[in-house]
């Protein structure tokens, strides 16, 4: 596996803060190598990609089946007009919704018909959370950037956190080009779509920086998805995680009982109403942490009521090579706080 050109990690706690920022934001090759460019800094602006899941779309959705505008055990055809109505929404926020995982919308823009079993196992899916993000603009009314804006980051005070482009200058490179989503197109692999690079005409050829990189997010939604999309800094992943932490101290914006209702774990381990869940050591007890990552190399986690928040950020994918895994940097950030915790 090849290293990421910067990383940043992070956690607060009531006992201690962790934080480490190395490497670069932005590269370039010289000689077939790679070299560092702009610093990697805490005020960097990053792709979230799937951290969008939760940050904006779960968030947002906490929000609505609070003021009892989205029913969790509604089918979808009660927001959206699509014929899906035996899927609902807790089957989508549970990835049991049984859409296809992944489809290029830039070439096919209607999705195809759901790939499994509605509620019978969990295969994550980006198109379900696409599904979600229409109802949020579809139940609210508006845009799903402007949803998001008033119901979340608003709210939250997540000054830094925006759809489609960073809010600020300093932003790390998300990726070389286009040619993850031109591979799994030409391979078929993970998911055997039926078409090839050919059939689209608007690939990017160089670097993306201050675009998102996920391919439907920018190609078929301008940026702006329930999926995919959000920039943000590590402070302000921080930030949010301690609101989730302290999650009844923000009875003014939505139910505790309800968060509870998101935060319990679902049928498939590892999954919660949108979170994935993790276990975090410190010291002598183990605690459950909600998050997620993003393929980028980004990930936010949080531990509900213990005031425990967990940030990562990295360009995991400006490298030639078998890129890190997300879950590779987020297990050293999970260990780095149990270290961390035990000489606290």
């Amino acid at each position: 596996m090849n290293a990421p050109a910067g990383v940043v990690m992070a956690a607060r706690t009531p006992w201690f803060d962790l934080t480490e920022c190395t490497g670069h934001r932005t590269v370039r090759w010289e000689g077939g190598e790679r070299a560092g460019d702009a610093p990697m800094t805490l005020e960097t602006f990053h792709d979230l990609a799937s951290v969008t899941k939760v940050v904006a779309t779960t968030t947002a959705l906490i929000r609505l089946v609070s003021d009892r505008l989205v029913d969790l055990d509604a089918p979808l055809n009660t927001y959206v007009s699509r014929s899906y109505e035996a899927i609902t929404v807790r089957d989508l926020l549970l990835h049991r919704g049984g859409l296809w995982e992944w489809w290029p919308l830039y070439i096919q823009a209607d999705p195809p018909p759901p790939r499994y079993r509605p509620g019978r196992a969990r295969h994550y899916s980006d198109l379900g959370f696409v599904m979600l993000g229409r109802i949020v603009a579809a139940v609210t009314g508006l845009s799903l950037d402007q949803a998001v804006a008033e119901l979340v980051t608003g709210p939250l005070g997540l000054t830094s956190t925006t759809y489609a482009r960073p809010a600020g200058p300093e932003v790390a490179m998300s990726a070389l080009d286009d040619r993850v989503e031109m591979t799994m197109l030409d391979t078929g692999r993970p998911y055997p779509v039926p078409y090839r690079s050919s059939d689209f005409a608007g690939w990017r050829r160089g670097p993306v920086l201050g675009e998102v990189a996920d391919g439907n997010a920018f190609h078929a939604f301008g940026g702006v998805s329930g999926h995919a999309g959000l920039f943000s800094t590590v402070p302000d992943l921080l930030a949010y995680g301690l609101a989730m932490s302290r999650y009844e101290e923000h009875d003014r914006l939505w139910r505790p009982e309800v968060v509870r209702e998101f935060f319990a774990t679902g049928p498939d381990a590892g999954q919660a109403l949108g979170f994935r869940t993790y276990e975090l050591r410190l010291w002598d007890e183990t605690v459950t942490v909600l998050g997620h990552p993003g393929y980028v190399g980004c990930a936010v986690g949080f531990v509900p009521g213990r005031d425990i928040a967990l940030a990562l950020a990295s360009n995991r994918l400006l490298v030639q090579g078998e890129p890190t895994p997300t879950d590779a940097l987020w297990d050293d950030l999970l260990q780095a706080t149990t270290q961390r915790s035990r000489t606290a």
